[in-house]
């Protein structure tokens, strides 16, 4: 018997789909991507031919898609605004399910994914592959070990400069749900939540800016945005008081006159020592700290030598390969370890909305 193949349909086929997940699943031999969905038809039949299966399916309804029996698992790669409806289908239809972040626009849509996915007994993940980088790894299996102790505050930081990111709907509220806190914050989110393992908050504030949004020709790293266009807020922070009593800041920007910048990092403070992702990029940007006889010390871990230890023959592998490799891993068999629990990535959801929340009714955000 030969070795099971894996049969995926790709549902979105713009930036995520190529700058991530259809590069990471062409690399297995035991993965097909056998159908593909795009509002726009070139925009799939362009996928289909680069990265299809022979005979691979195109379709302009996601609908169709899913009444393909072929496909065993979809990936759902569209704008924020339609995870929710178009992953409960999937699953409902039988399909297993990988939703890019953030798992929804709001709790109560990503609480219907969760539900799905809990009714159909499919699997669900979400795109959370900043887990899988060197540094992530290596810093999860110090936390694991209680190397730093008790974590009882840290720093989940998405800070740009001046990186706005121009194409798609990325500035576009209604479709995204919002600005770089639902894109970017909330990949520096999941990794501090992780890293702590911690998914219970109790309280948050937050606050959010449209302080550079409307400049004209503004200067930006990918080109001047449209004022009329930019819709979301261009900056947003929020202070999340855990119910263990553990503190957590986030901070967010596209734009902001800041010289502290980086992206998708967790700073890390605990009874036994400290660790944050703000060292030296060329030996993998960990740094940890504490005290050992009497002295203080800052460790910074060689993580960009001989690929990762913690995956056989994972040298050549991104982040985002490991991220699907594991994925394709647990669809094949449920006993190894799922991706991102979909329990976990609702949290953060939670979190970001209390957010956004807070910053619109000025008053703290109280969870039961």
């Amino acid at each position: 018997m030969g070795e099971q193949i894996v049969k995926i349909g790709i549902i979105g086929c713009g930036g995520i789909a190529n700058g991530k997940h259809m590069p990471s699943l062409k690399k297995f031999a035991d993965v097909q991507m056998v159908a593909f969905c795009d509002i726009v038809k070139e925009r799939a039949e362009k996928a289909a031919a680069e990265y299809g299966a022979p005979g691979a399916k195109v379709y302009t309804d996601y609908k169709e898609l899913l009444k393909d029996e072929s496909v065993d698992v979809v990936h759902v790669l569209t704008p924020n605004i339609d995870h929710s409806y178009i992953t409960v289908d999937a699953l409902n239809a039988g399909k297993h399910v990988m939703c890019e972040k953030p798992m929804a626009i709001n709790t109560a849509e990503a609480q219907k994914m969760l539900d799905a996915a809990k009714k159909t007994g499919k699997k669900l993940t979400i795109g959370y592959q900043n887990r899988f980088r060197n540094d992530s790894l290596y810093l999860k299996q110090i936390c694991d070990n209680g190397d730093l102790g008790e974590i009882y505050y840290a720093r989940a930081k998405a800070i740009r400069r001046r990186g706005v990111p121009t194409w798609g709907v990325f500035i576009d509220e209604e479709k995204q749900g919002g600005g770089p806190l639902i894109d970017i914050g909330t990949h520096a989110l999941d990794l501090t939540l992780w890293m702590m393992n911690n998914y219970e908050p109790e309280m948050v504030v937050g606050t959010k800016y449209r302080k550079l949004a409307d400049t004209e020709n503004a200067a930006n790293n990918f080109g001047p945005w449209d004022p009329k266009k930019f819709t979301t807020e261009d900056s947003a922070f929020g202070f999340v008081r855990m119910k263990n009593g553990a503190t957590i800041v986030v901070e967010s920007s596209w734009a902001l006159n800041t010289l502290d910048i980086g992206e998708a990092r967790t700073a890390l403070s605990g009874t036994k020592g400290g660790a944050d992702m703000e060292g030296d990029r060329a030996k993998g940007a960990l740094r940890i700290n504490g005290e050992k006889n009497s002295r203080m010390f800052v460790e910074t871990p060689e993580l960009n030598v001989g690929g990762v230890d913690f995956f056989e023959g994972a040298g050549s592998f991104s982040a985002s390969d490991l991220e699907a490799r594991m994925w394709i891993d647990h669809i094949k068999d449920p006993s190894k370890p799922l991706t991102t629990k979909p329990e976990q990535a609702i949290v953060v959801t939670k979190i970001l909305e209390a957010i956004y929340e807070s910053a619109k009714t000025g008053k703290p955000v109280y969870f039961d």
